[in-house]
């Protein structure tokens, strides 16, 4: 068996979790232009609500759901409590979710501990699928991989096909003018924030399911989902589809070639990117 087409696979069902995170962010920083360094805790929260209810409930199905919600309903009181006046701030707005990263980080390690925990995933579907020039591969991986090809068409078509993608873009661009045609700007950044953290919570689960959940995590992820984010474009769910398969195929061929640079390569491929296309892959010149 050749092993650069696993790696390969590796690679692009690594960057599927990547994707998944990075898409909520590409709503919040790249769309909205709003800079949350609370996206990796609702990751984590989202995680580890979907362990509880995954586990109690022997439902992977509603700890996904669960895991999704809980980090939407933080997401919606940070915006809407904590940053919504001070949303045009970008140091206030910084420091404000950074501040709500640090208290839920410290609660969760309270509450949860610091042993590593994994979402329970049902029994029948942890088998290996035989793929030709591959073998047997895990069926998870896989499945991963298909939602989140099918989460990235649906975000794209609502964001760029839909009368509300529509709205956003436009508030977007100039909240002022939209809000004059009737169209309440802040319920519309109100749920654009609560989707971004929704998905992150989801991508929380789905990695939680994958690889085990631990302490710390919520600052790697929220790491790699800004890299993914400045490689692939500012607001553009493509680019982050695309930056997250660099990512995640770069993270993994370097583990195989050169495992002590892993880390550096990985971020290698943020600079050479922003050298030769400053505006991301899929970006807008400003």
């Amino acid at each position: 068996m050749d092993i650069w087409p696993l790696i390969l696979l590796n690679g692009l069902t690594l960057g599927a979790v990547y994707f998944v995170a990075s898409s909520g962010l590409t709503l919040i920083f790249g769309l909205m232009r709003v800079i949350t360094l609370a996206h990796g805790t609702s990751f984590l929260f989202g995680g580890y609500l979907g362990y509880v209810v995954a586990a109690a409930t022997d439902n992977w199905i509603l700890g996904l759901l669960a895991g999704l919600l809980a980090a939407g309903l933080l997401g919606l009181f940070t915006h809407q409590v904590l940053i919504r006046r001070f949303q045009d701030d970008d140091m206030r707005v910084a420091l404000i979710t950074l501040g709500v990263a640090v208290i839920g980080t410290d609660l969760m390690l309270a509450i949860f501990g610091g042993t590593a925990t994994q979402v329970p995933f049902p029994q029948n579907l942890q088998v290996a699928v035989n793929l030709p020039g591959i073998g047997d591969y895990p069926l998870i991986r896989l499945i991963i991989l298909a939602i989140a090809i099918v989460l990235g068409l649906a975000i794209y078509f609502i964001i760029a096909k839909t009368r509300f993608g529509s709205i956003v873009r436009a508030g977007v661009d100039d909240a002022p003018m939209t809000s004059a045609t009737g169209v309440n700007v802040r319920v519309v950044f109100a749920v654009i924030f609560a989707v971004g953290s929704a998905l992150a919570g989801l991508a929380g689960v789905i990695s939680g399911s994958l690889f085990p959940l631990l302490p710390g995590q919520d600052g790697s992820y929220l790491l790699f989902s800004l890299v993914v984010v400045i490689v692939g474009g500012m607001g553009s769910i493509p680019g982050a589809a695309i930056g997250s398969a660099l990512v995640g195929i770069v993270s993994q061929f370097a583990l195989v070639v050169a495992p002590t640079y892993a880390f550096v390569l990985t971020f290698a491929l943020m600079v050479i990117v922003l050298a030769v296309r400053p505006q991301g892959i899929m970006g807008r010149p400003a």
